[in-house]
């Protein structure tokens, strides 16, 4: 089974999956989801595609642990992802993974288009980073 890390955003989603293990994230893509539908078809695909067994979808709490109206959109669109796939869906904590993704990506001289086709493939990277080393623990 593969866990599948997933940054949604109201342009453009991220996706990463893990290894066969668990252990590392492999993969990772962005799809583009104006389109909600569209997005969790394409997401579902992906799931099927690559045997995933579980999804963790990142949840944007303000930094004093508090939900905003972002959150509430994350939570609807996991609970449309997990009818959809038919696969259970987790919630993880995304405080700074989209600030800590644009330092790695200044890093590695990505700038301009180049950077905002790829900010969300590598915040959804860390998404599942940190829920595969949870487990782990």
């Amino acid at each position: 089974m593969r866990i599948m890390g997933v940054d949604f955003g109201d342009a453009r989603t991220g996706v990463a999956v893990s290894d066969l293990l668990c252990t590392l994230a492999g993969s990772a893509t962005v799809v583009p989801s104006r389109n909600r539908e569209k997005a969790i078809a394409d997401i579902v695909r992906m799931v099927k595609e690559q045997e995933v067994g579980e999804i963790v979808v990142g949840l944007p709490r303000n930094m004093d642990g508090s939900e905003g109206s972002r959150a509430q959109l994350c939570r609807e669109f996991a609970q449309e992802l997990e009818q959809a796939a038919g696969v259970p869906v987790v919630m993880w904590d995304e405080r700074r993974t989209t600030v800590e993704a644009h330092s790695i990506l200044s890093q590695h001289n990505y700038h301009g288009k180049k950077r905002k086709d790829t900010v969300d493939a590598v915040a959804a990277t860390l998404i599942l980073e940190g829920y595969l080393a949870f487990r782990r623990r």
